[in-house]
């Protein structure tokens, strides 16, 4: 199994109480950090406003992140999960995503998806397409991001995007462009999607349902013709661990006392995240064996997300030397 860890970009209320001044000190710091450890790749979320609840707190900008990680990191790779089709014209993504490709010497990943944020969406002046539109938009971008790192430019004359012999140069230093990675797990349009032009899927759910959504990309992929053992399936995964049950508890509740001035009535859906069944939360054994029982289920990637990082360190230290060697 392979690893990923999301670094803290105030999002998700994992900032609050840092001087911003201090903000990118402190995401560059936990970015050399993983860097230097067992991690594959590095994460940040493609949003404007916190969540659950917009608020005036910090939330880091995930492209211009991923620019500066490329100048303060050398080894590991560096991903978006995941970027939002309808924030950005996908030539002009496609040529964002080619020069940080450069910066970080042949590192970043794409993580793309059709969006869902629809606070974010009409703040912004995007509106607020229906899902079926979305997804749409998503299968014309990723088409579009697939001529243009393939070829050097684009040309589609799309519902949604139109682009005309739009240049990317230069390409990409990664041969065949970025690895897509196609996230969310609709099973009539997003998979079908994933199955023609990704690299990696990105959906979650328990054990029951990433099979069942793996079997539905399976049949996409034959229709296609194409090998389902060449898309590698991943999950994130809302982390917390501890080595006794008390332990975790405590975490839990220093997460809750730190974030819970700022949500007000949100306070118990910021926390369902640690409570819901797609959460990781427990022992060292217990977080060992639920993520053994998604490998079995054939995740080959796992992605987390620590709440905690930006302040404490150690259930990040504790997973990577008990957890990691366990199952990687």
């Amino acid at each position: 199994m392979r690893f990923g860890i999301f670094i803290p970009q105030g999002w998700r209320f994992d900032l609050v109480g840092i001087d911003p001044a201090a903000h990118w000190s402190t995401m560059q710091s936990l970015a050399l950090t993983a860097d230097a450890g067992p991690w594959e790749s590095l994460w940040v979320y493609d949003h404007f406003h916190t969540t659950p609840v917009p608020s005036d707190e910090a939330t880091h900008e995930a492209w211009t992140l991923m620019s500066a990680f490329a100048a303060s990191t050398s080894r590991i790779r560096l991903g978006q999960m995941c970027t939002c089709m309808g924030y950005r014209n996908p030539a002009y993504l496609a040529k964002v995503a080619a020069t940080v490709d450069h910066v970080s010497a042949g590192r970043v990943e794409m993580g793309i998806g059709g969006g869902w944020y629809e606070h974010e969406w009409r703040a912004y002046g995007y509106g607020f397409p229906e899902i079926p539109h979305r997804l749409r938009m998503l299968g014309e971008g990723v088409e579009i991001m697939k001529q243009a790192w393939e070829t050097g430019s684009a040309t589609l004359d799309g519902t949604y995007y139109q682009v005309d012999g739009a240049i990317v140069r230069p390409l990409p230093l990664q041969e065949g462009g970025i690895p897509m990675w196609i996230a969310g797990g609709g099973e009539k349009v997003t998979l079908k999607i994933a199955a023609k032009y990704a690299s990696y899927t990105n959906f979650n759910g328990g054990v029951e349902v990433f099979r069942q959504k793996s079997e539905i990309l399976r049949g996409h992929t034959d229709r296609l013709g194409r090998d389902f053992a060449e898309i590698t399936r991943s999950a994130n995964f809302n982390t917390v661990i501890g080595e006794t049950e008390a332990e975790v508890k405590d975490r839990l509740a220093a997460i809750r006392a730190r974030v819970e001035p700022y949500l007000g009535d949100g306070i118990e859906r910021f926390m369902h995240n640690y409570s819901a069944g797609e959460s990781l939360v427990g022992t060292v054994e217990q977080v060992t064996e639920k993520l053994a029982g998604m490998r079995d289920a054939g995740m080959g990637y796992a992605i987390h997300y620590f709440p905690e990082s930006a302040y404490d360190r150690s259930g990040v230290e504790l997973f990577e030397q008990k957890v990691i060697p366990a199952l990687g």
